[in-house]
């Protein structure tokens, strides 16, 4: 169980959840993340609606163009650091299938303990769930 991190990311910014993720599978950690409806995408609300809705029609087709996930909290959070991996290398497909992610908590991690990322912002945040419920 020592090479195995549960993380509560309820209040975390996505960016350093996702920086603190990608580097523990790096290492060889399986790491969990649990409530990633919870996650929080720190700016300004106009500019971050404004910027994942062009992230989403870019591309054209859904068949080519960008794999921006439209609906599930967990996906978003796990391209999101794929993103901060070389993925297409084989030590980064390695770190990146050693991560999974939960929308809520399931059963079988309500008992065991959690680490949680530090909050530090000061100015206006998002949540994933309602970036995804809204756009």
């Amino acid at each position: 169980m020592n090479n195995q991190i549960i993380i509560d990311a309820s209040n975390t910014v996505l960016g350093r959840l996702a920086s603190y993720v990608a580097k523990q599978a790096l290492l060889g950690k399986s790491v969990i993340i649990l409530n990633c409806d919870d996650v929080l995408i720190t700016g300004n609300r106009k500019n971050i609606y404004l910027e994942y809705r062009t992230n989403v029609t870019r591309g054209g087709s859904g068949l080519k163009g960008p794999k921006i996930p439209r609906k599930s909290t967990e996906r978003y959070v796990k391209r999101t650091v794929r993103g901060m991996l070389s993925h297409k290398q084989q030590r980064g497909r390695d770190a990146l299938n050693r991560i999974r992610c939960y929308s809520q908590i399931p059963q079988e991690y309500v008992q065991s303990s959690k680490t949680t990322l530090p909050r530090q912002i000061s100015h206006a945040s998002l949540k994933l769930s309602e970036l995804l419920r809204e756009a």
